[in-house]
C-alpha cells in the first residue's frame, strides 16, 4: 500500500521470493497501521464528543439513506485493491471447486451459525444486543477484506472473485437467513424470536454502492490503462501512485464511523464490552477455522489467506444500515452494529500479522505447505 512495500504493490511478485521477515519489510504506513487506526478511532470519538452537532451534520449528508461521506471513504479505500486485480486471469477461479465450496460453507453456513451461538451463549439477557450481533454475522464482508487480504499478501484475483460471489449471495440470502436465525431457529429451540423486516432493495443498494462502483472503476482503469500505456506502466507506475489511497480511505472511514457513534460508545462503555467479547471470539475463531481448513485442503498460502480474511470479516456497513433502518439509530441493535468495526478493525489488523507469521511457520519460502 506504500511505495516502500514492494510485496503489496507489485502484482507480479513471486510469493516464494518474499523474505521470511515480511513484517520487517513493510513500509512505514503499513508497519504502523494499528497505530494509525487507533489514532483515527480516538480522533473520531473526540470529534463526536467535543464538537457539538458534528454527528448530526454528518448524518444529514445522505442520499436515499446512504451516508455520502462514508460512501466516499469506502470507495476511496476499495478502489486501489480492485484496480490491482488482473481480471483476465479470474476465469480459472470459477472452476476451483475447493476454493468456492470452502468459501461458501464458511461464509453462509459456519459464520452465521457461529455468531448465532455466541450471541445466545454470551448475551442471553440482552436481546437487543444479541439481535444486533446476529445481524452483523449475516452480513458477509465485501469491503475492508480487500485491504486485509492485500496486507497479508493474499491472492488478489481470488479475493475479488469471492467478494463478488458473497455480494450475489448477500442479495439473495440475507433476508432469508435473517428470518431463519431470528425467527425460525429460535422458535424450534424454544428461544425468544425477533422479526427482521428488511427489503431486498436495501440490501441490493448497499452492494451496488459499496462494491459495484469501485469494482467498475477498478475494471475500467485496468482496461483503459493497459490499452493506452501498457501493463508495465500500469503496474509499475500507476498502481504505486494510487496504492496509499486505500489506507487514507480506510482511516477516513474509521474517523467518520466513530464520529457518528462517539456519544453512544463513550456513554455506554460496559455495553460496548459486553458486545465486544463475542465479536472478538467470533473473529479469531472464524479466522482460525478457515486457515486450518484451507491448510488441510492443501491450498497455497495466498489462497489460504484470502479464504481466511473473506470468512472472518463482516459487512458492517450493511449491518449498521439494517439495524438503524429496522430498529432505529439509538437502539441496542444499532449499537451492536457500530461496535462491530470498533472490534473488527484492530483485530483483523492483528490477524494480518498472525497470517504472515503462520506463512513463515507453515509454508516457508515455497508458498505451499511444508510437509
Amino acid at each position: 500500500m506504500t511505495s516502500s512495500n514492494e510485496t503489496l504493490l507489485d502484482p507480479d511478485h513471486d510469493d516464494a521470493a518474499i523474505p521470511q521477515a515480511v513484517v520487517g519489510k513493510l513500509g512505514t504506513l503499513d508497519r504502523f497501521l494499528p497505530v494509525w487506526i487507533g489514532l483515527a478511532m480516538v480522533l473520531g470519538l473526540a470529534i463526536g464528543r467535543l464538537i457539538p452537532g458534528s454527528a448530526a451534520a454528518l448524518e444529514a449528508i445522505e442520499i436515499d439513506g446512504i451516508s455520502v461521506p462514508i460512501a466516499v471513504g469506502l470507495l476511496v479505500m476499495m478502489y486501489p485493491p480492485l484496480a490491482k486485480v488482473r481480471y483476465n486471469e479470474m476465469g480459472s477461479l470459477t472452476g476451483d471447486r475447493r476454493l468456492l465450496g470452502l468459501s461458501l460453507a464458511l461464509n453462509w453456513i459456519i459464520g452465521p451459525a457461529l455468531m448465532f451461538a455466541l450471541a445466545w451463549l454470551l448475551l442471553p439477557d440482552l436481546p437487543e444486543f444479541r439481535t444486533g450481533l446476529i445481524i452483523v454475522g449475516l452480513a458477509r464482508c465485501i469491503a475492508m477484506v480487500l485491504i486485509w487480504n492485500d496486507l497479508a499478501c493474499g491472492d488478489r484475483e481470488a479475493a475479488a472473485f469471492l467478494v463478488a460471489v458473497n455480494s450475489v449471495f448477500q442479495i439473495g440470502a440475507y433476508s432469508l437467513l435473517g428470518w431463519f436465525y431470528l425467527v425460525a431457529l429460535p422458535g424450534w429451540l424454544g428461544l425468544e424470536q425477533q422479526a427482521l423486516d428488511i427489503s431486498l432493495w436495501e440490501i441490493t443498494k448497499a452492494v451496488l454502492v459499496f462494491l459495484g462502483i469501485p469494482l467498475a472503476a477498478g475494471i475500467a482503469s485496468r482496461v483503459i490503462g493497459e490499452r493506452r500505456r501498457g501493463r508495465q506502466w500500469y503496474e509499475s507506475r500507476f498502481l504505486p501512485t494510487i496504492s496509499p489511497f486505500a489506507l487514507y480511505g480506510l482511516l477516513f472511514t474509521v474517523v467518520l464511523l466513530f464520529t457518528l457513534q462517539g456519544e453512544q460508545i463513550t456513554s455506554r462503555p460496559f455495553d460496548v464490552v459486553r458486545i465486544a467479547v463475542p465479536l472478538t471470539i467470533y473473529f479469531f475463531l472464524m479466522f482460525g477455522i478457515s486457515f486450518l481448513l484451507a491448510v488441510k485442503l492443501g491450498m497455497s498460502y495466498p489462497r489460504t489467506a484470502t479464504i481466511s480474511f473473506t470468512a472472518a470479516g463482516n459487512n458492517f456497513e450493511l449491518a449498521i444500515a439494517v439495524a438503524i433502518g429496522v430498529f432505529g439509530a439509538t437502539s441496542g441493535q444499532a449499537l451492536a452494529g457500530v461496535v462491530g468495526p470498533l472490534i473488527e478493525v484492530p483485530v483483523l489488523v492483528g490477524l494480518v500479522y498472525v497470517a504472515l507469521w503462520l506463512r513463515k511457520r507453515i509454508y516457508g519460502h515455497s508458498g505451499t505447505k511444508v510437509r
